[in-house]
């Protein structure tokens, strides 16, 4: 299991773009490639899948964590390259796309194999539980439900492993503890706090991160 941050306010390899915002790409034997967010410009989230190697019409599933343009902002441009993907939209967005598949989110629910949505917490966001041979990764948009709560909510697909993006104003850090990767990118307020609590769990974030389980 293989997820790549390909959007960012940082970089971390020379020739990719940063801005507000997010996204990333997970890739697994056996399912398809799977883009959660598609940060805010569809122009710098393309120019950072080209220089990684990327190839967005190789992308089966599209996952949109909440309506906020810094998240969903590069997908019409995105669907321009490529003609096939799934939607999966929460129903706070609930947008239909004409010519594709879109599957609304609302419950709990698995979206591939070992990829499973927590639903749409709160009424607000939808978060990524991802099975590794390490246990449970969560992926985040904003964590605007509370990283806790998103915690928990992941904790219905097994035991979790790491957590990766953006935690906002998150600052119970007793929630993390137990966790053996945190990689807090985008909106993170206490970026600095979390890494000096947990320095061997911490990973910096950026685009060109890769992070392998």
């Amino acid at each position: 299991m293989k997820v790549t941050i390909v959007y960012d306010n940082e970089v971390r390899q020379p020739g990719l773009k940063s801005d507000w915002g997010f996204s990333c790409l997970i890739e697994a034997p056996d399912i398809p490639q799977v883009l959660f967010d598609t940060g805010a410009s569809g122009s710098i989230l393309l120019h950072n899948m080209s220089e990684l190697g990327l190839a967005p019409s190789a992308i089966g599933i599209v996952v949109l964590s909440h309506p906020h343009m810094d998240h969903v902002g590069g997908l019409y441009d995105f669907l321009q390259v490529n003609k096939e993907a799934e939607i999966y939209p929460p129903a706070s967005l609930g947008e239909t796309i004409p010519g594709r598949k879109v599957t609304i989110v609302r419950e709990p629910r698995q979206i591939c194999p070992n990829v499973f949505t927590t639903g749409e917490l709160k009424g607000i966001e939808q978060s990524l539980a991802v099975n590794t041979d390490k246990g449970i990764l969560v992926v985040v948009g904003c964590s605007h439900p509370g990283v806790g709560d998103i915690l928990d909510a992941a904790s219905r697909w097994g035991k979790v492993y790491g957590i990766v993006g953006g935690f906002h104003g998150f600052r119970d850090f007793k929630r993390l503890e137990g966790l053996s990767l945190i990689c807090p990118c985008h909106c993170t307020s206490y970026k600095s706090e979390i890494k000096h609590l947990f320095p061997e769990q911490c990973i910096d974030c950026g685009v060109g991160v890769v992070l392998e389980l």
